[in-house]
């Protein structure tokens, strides 16, 4: 229960800051309309940090269906724990995504732009390529991965101080490197829920949630994790 309630809350506050912060950015009418990538990519590390804090000692805030992964491929949690990260992981991010939509009530009958309400929820591509997008996103969650795991590594004596600031450091440096092509989902909970979200929840004006593309930010990043466990893993092992 602990892992369950853990994620569920980290995550919703991960949605809450990150989608958050891409409605202060792209919705009409917001204080920070129109500020930028840099403000996004800042907006989503702070997030992870923020999260990682308040529930790192509750459940090791994975707050990532891909990290649950990868750790689950190095053998590090059990299955049965793994599925209690997963309910916890979409569940919370559902919740923050109803709560993004509450805080900016006002603001989306004010948005003309249909495709800017749905990037407020879930990412999309800047060209839509299924095979470079797929790549994108197992690439840049390879890097969590490998990150996640470095930063850990007992050698480097972190723990849970400068953790999670560390983490949300990172999460920042993967957006302004490899956020460009797809938006970086890098977590398959933090698009997927909030899509679903998007679909449900009365937004005037809204479009599809995108069903075509919704797939790459959940398999992507899962192989990615994978991926990044194992090559991290590899290397650590030759030293």
């Amino acid at each position: 229960m602990n892992i369950f309630l853990g994620e569920l809350f980290g995550t919703a506050i991960l949605i809450v800051l990150g989608c958050g912060v891409v409605a202060n950015v792209v919705l009409e009418d917001s204080k920070g309309q129109n500020s930028g990538w840099i403000v996004i990519t800042a907006g989503w590390g702070f997030a992870v940090a923020i999260a990682v804090y308040v529930v790192g000692w509750i459940s090791g805030a994975h707050i990532n269906p891909a990290v649950t992964i990868g750790f689950l491929a190095l053998g590090q949690i059990s299955f049965s724990q793994a599925l209690l990260y997963f309910a916890g992981e979409f569940s919370g991010a559902f919740v923050g995504a109803v709560i993004v939509w509450l805080a900016y009530l006002p603001h989306w009958s004010k948005t003309e732009n249909a495709d800017l309400k749905l990037a407020v929820f879930c990412t999309g591509p800047a060209i839509r390529n299924t095979f470079g997008n797929f790549i994108c996103e197992v690439i840049g969650t390879a890097v969590l991965m490998i990150g996640v795991l470095g930063i850990f590594n007992a050698n480097n004596g972190i723990g849970s101080g400068m953790g999670p600031y560390a983490v949300g450091i990172l999460v920042f440096s993967i957006g302004l490197s490899l956020g460009g092509p797809t938006g970086y989902a890098i977590n398959p909970a933090r698009d997927l829920a909030p899509r679903i979200a998007h679909a449900l929840l009365p937004i005037p004006g809204k479009r599809d949630s995108d069903w075509a593309y919704a797939w790459i930010p959940v398999v992507g990043p899962a192989l990615g994790a994978v991926i990044g466990a194992f090559l991290y893993q590899g290397i650590v092992g030759l030293l």
